[in-house]
């Protein structure tokens, strides 16, 4: 019985591991929940906001032009969601890393 459930428990973390997740680092998480960015994005699904990994699978922005579009949104670029709110508060290093970390995403 043992062994039936460990294997039982291996198999399921072998299929969570597959459909894992996007690895925020802690550094950026911190950044990230500080920022109040998570309650409109997500890494990899939809919020309110498009996943980041959506944000590079359709713009492949620079890390640059994410930061400039931190502090002054185009709502233009994202039809179907609501207009992102500019984010002046963020400071501007907090800002370029949050903007690589994204960058950095396929």
């Amino acid at each position: 019985m043992k062994k039936i459930l460990v294997t039982l428990l291996l198999i399921g973390s072998i299929a969570t591991l597959s459909h894992g997740q996007t690895r925020i680092p802690p550094n950026v998480q911190k950044l990230l929940q500080k920022n109040t960015c998570l309650a409109c994005h997500n890494a990899d699904k939809r919020l309110v906001g498009p996943a980041y990994k959506e944000v590079m699978k359709k713009k492949k922005y620079k890390a640059d032009e994410i930061v400039a579009l931190i502090y002054k949104p185009n709502p233009k670029n994202w039809p179907g969601y609501p207009p992102m709110a500019p984010m002046a508060q963020v400071p501007k290093n907090e800002a370029a890393i949050i903007a690589k970390w994204i960058a950095s995403l396929k």
